[in-house]
């Protein structure tokens, strides 16, 4: 076994820290909860114990650290994971961060090509995979982990109900909003109509409803419009709604 030089350690941990922050950015760009800094620490710390035991010569086998952090990353995907109703979340990021530590080992093992294909590989799996899953299984969403509940509460007139609901249907069809319901409540007095349609998102939700409300906003039957995520009105946490554009009376 060659001694590992300075120039070497200073590659391969180079190649693992910037392939585990690649894998990261693409996380981070989808506001994930492992984002670049963990996927870059996670490949990090799998490249240094590699290369601590090939640093120590005979005093540790690469192979058998490799298999010591696998074990490792298995404990922090562990704790990522969360139960969320009949729902499991964080999978994906678990996985994530697994890839994110074998990445690192190939790169203290100093195949930096295939450090190289592995990354693009992770990379290509969340890119291409997600939509393809969703093109498979076009007819439960809500299978997917990534995706978030929105809640969006209108008021509009009764008689302008029906269009109101057909907007909502005809907004949401692009793929971006999914709507799951509307639920329409009536008011006695005032002769309004109280809906609150429950959508999903993924990404950057608040971009994309504040657009959606601006869309409705314009609209002559509806007075009002806000949104805010459904784990604040599960837990009625008023000073968590996120206030949204109000649409004026027409």
């Amino acid at each position: 076994m060659h001694a590992l030089t300075i120039t070497d350690f200073v590659l391969r941990l180079a190649s693992g820290v910037g392939c585990g922050a690649l894998i990261g950015l693409e996380r981070q760009w989808r506001a994930r909860m492992a984002g670049l800094r963990t996927n870059a620490l996670v490949a990090t710390g799998a490249t240094l114990f590699v290369l601590y035991s090939d640093a120590v010569g005979g005093g540790g086998s690469p192979t058998r650290v490799a298999s010591y952090v696998v074990s490792g990353i298995g404990f922090l995907g562990a704790g990522v994971i969360l139960r969320d109703g009949f729902n499991i979340r964080g999978l994906n990021t678990a996985a994530t961060l697994w890839c994110s530590a074998a990445v690192g080992v190939l790169a203290a093992s100093g195949y930096f090509a295939f450090t190289g294909i592995a990354t693009a590989t992770v990379l290509a799996v969340h890119l291409l995979g997600r939509p393809l899953g969703r093109l498979i299984d076009h007819d439960t969403p809500i299978a997917d982990e990534d995706l978030r509940p929105y809640l969006l509460h209108l008021i509009c007139r009764t008689r302008s109900e029906r269009h109101i609901r057909a907007l909502l249907v005809q907004y949401t069809s692009g793929g971006e909003v999914i709507l799951r319901g509307i639920n329409a409540t009536r008011a006695d007095q005032s002769g309004d109509t109280h809906l609150t349609a429950h959508i999903l998102l993924d990404g950057d939700a608040a971009t994309h409803l504040e657009h959606l409300i601006g869309r409705l906003s314009l609209e002559p039957g509806i007075h009002a419009v806000e949104w805010h995520t459904a784990d604040d009105h599960a837990a009625n946490l008023p000073g968590s709604v996120v206030p949204a554009v109000v649409g004026g009376s027409r």
